[in-house]
C-alpha cells in the first residue's frame, strides 16, 4: 500500500525480511524479486504516456539491463559481512533522497529549464549518470525510484505521467536482469518472498481503492519516521 500511495515500501519489506532471518543478500534480492510485478504494472498503466518518448524507450531499457546485471553482480560478489555493514548506509541514502527528493527534483527542474539543449559531453554524462542509477538499483533496489525521478528531472523531463511511467520502465528492466542473475545464483528466499509478493499485489489493489480516503502527507510522515527509526536501528545494531 504505502508503494501504490507514497513509494517507501522497501523500507518494510527489506528489514521484515532481515527479521525473520532472511541473510542481508538474500533478503535484498528477495525484496527485489517481490517488487518487480509492481514495476511492470504501473509501467503498462502507464503505457500512453511512454508512447510520447518512444524514440527514447530503447536507449532507456538498454542502459537499464546492463546496469542492473552489473549491480547485481556487484551485489553477489560482496561479502556477506560487507553488506552488513553497507546496510544503514544505503538505508540513510535512500531516507535522505525519500524525505528530500521532491525538493531535489524541483531544483534539477528550474537549473535545467533553460538548458535543455546540452552539448554532447552533457549527453554523455546523463547517460553515464542513468548507468550509475541502474547499478544501484541492481546493487540495491530501496529508494530506487526516487533517484531515477531526480535524474530524470536532471535530464530535462517535465511531464510528471512520463516520468512515472519511465520510472517504473527502468525499474522494471532493473530488476528482471537482477533477478534473473539472483535466481541462477539462487540467493532469493522463495517462501518469503512469495509472500512479499502476494502482500505487494492486495496492497495495490487494496490502495486503488482507499487512496482517496487516505492523506498522501500522512502516509508520507509514516514512511519518514518508520524509515529514519529503521535506519536508526541499523546503526544501533552495528556500530553499538
Amino acid at each position: 500500500m504505502l508503494n501504490s500511495i507514497a513509494g517507501g515500501g522497501s523500507f518494510i519489506t527489506f528489514p521484515a525480511l532481515l527479521f525473520v532471518g532472511v541473510p542481508p543478500i538474500s533478503a535484498n534480492a528477495t525484496n527485489t524479486f517481490a517488487s518487480c510485478s509492481g514495476y511492470i504494472s504501473g509501467a503498462y498503466g502507464f503505457r500512453k504516456e511512454l508512447q510520447v518518448h518512444k524514440n527514447e524507450l530503447l536507449k532507456f531499457i538498454l542502459i537499464s539491463l546492463v546496469g542492473g546485471i552489473a549491480g547485481a553482480w556487484l551485489l553477489l560478489q560482496t561479502p556477506e559481512s560487507l553488506f552488513r555493514e553497507a546496510i544503514p548506509w544505503l538505508l540513510l541514502f535512500a531516507t535522505i533522497l525519500f524525505i528530500f527528493g521532491e525538493k531535489l527534483n524541483n531544483s534539477l527542474k528550474q537549473s535545467t529549464s533553460h538548458h535543455r539543449h546540452a552539448p554532447t559531453v552533457g549527453r554523455i554524462l546523463l547517460l553515464l549518470m542513468l548507468l550509475a542509477v541502474c547499478l544501484y538499483g541492481g546493487f540495491f533496489n530501496a529508494g530506487l525510484g526516487i533517484i531515477i525521478l531526480s535524474y530524470l528531472a536532471l535530464a530535462g523531463f517535465t511531464d510528471i505521467n512520463a516520468m512515472n511511467g519511465l520510472k517504473l520502465l527502468v525499474s522494471s528492466a532493473v530488476s528482471l536482469v537482477a533477478i534473473g542473475l539472483f535466481i541462477y545464483d539462487g540467493v532469493i528466499a522463495w517462501n518469503e518472498g512469495i509472500i512479499v509478493l502476494l502482500g505487494t499485489l492486495a496492497g495495490g489493489y487494496i490502495a486503488a481503492r482507499v487512496s482517496r480516503q487516505l492523506s498522501q502527507a500522512y502516509v508520507r510522515i509514516f514512511v519518514i519516521l518508520a524509515s529514519s527509526s529503521i535506519t536508526i536501528y541499523f546503526f544501533y545494531d552495528m556500530y553499538m
